[in-house]
């Protein structure tokens, strides 16, 4: 079976992370998506919320795993016999970043790293920048799946 992990924050999963994932679908016979735990910092939702709203909307695709994970990726991987990593690039500044953490994972464990080109019309998207227009009163609407702009709204109309 050929495996691949996704990981990330998802807080919360935008339409441009979606991409990834439906993408490395057709590619793997399974993806994992690995929802990070980082103990020191607050998201907007709770890990369980975040895991939840990632299994509805990739529910249609059939073969993606979510759970979460916390320590480093490698360790993740070599648990669940994952031997690629697929991680989406928005911008050249991406990239930097992330051949230095592939060239580091490849180095400690064999795991390989492949890099996904963002669709254009996500490039500029991130979880934080959603909730910065959201909590401003900005439409976020068409840069996240239906169910988890519910959920946003919801969220941040509580705050």
């Amino acid at each position: 079976m050929r495996r691949a992990v996704c990981p990330g924050s998802f807080d919360p999963i935008t339409n441009g992370h979606l991409d990834i994932i439906a993408r490395a679908s057709k590619l793997y016979d399974v993806v994992h998506v690995a929802v990070m735990i980082n103990q020191s910092k607050k998201g907007l939702f709770e890990i369980e919320e975040r895991i939840e709203m990632i299994r509805q909307v990739t529910a249609d695709f059939g073969n993606v795993e979510v759970e979460s994970f916390h320590g480093l990726l490698v360790d993740f991987c070599k648990q669940r016999d994952i031997p690629a990593i697929v991680k989406g690039l928005r911008a050249v500044s991406d990239f930097d970043y992330e051949l230095q953490m592939a060239q580091m994972n490849n180095g400690l464990s064999g795991v390989e790293t492949l890099f996904v080109p963002t669709n254009p019309t996500y490039s500029f998207l991130s979880s934080s920048l959603v909730k910065e227009v959201a909590a401003w009163g900005g439409d976020v609407a068409h840069l996240l799946p239906p169910l988890v702009h519910e959920a946003l709204v919801e969220r941040l109309g509580k705050k």
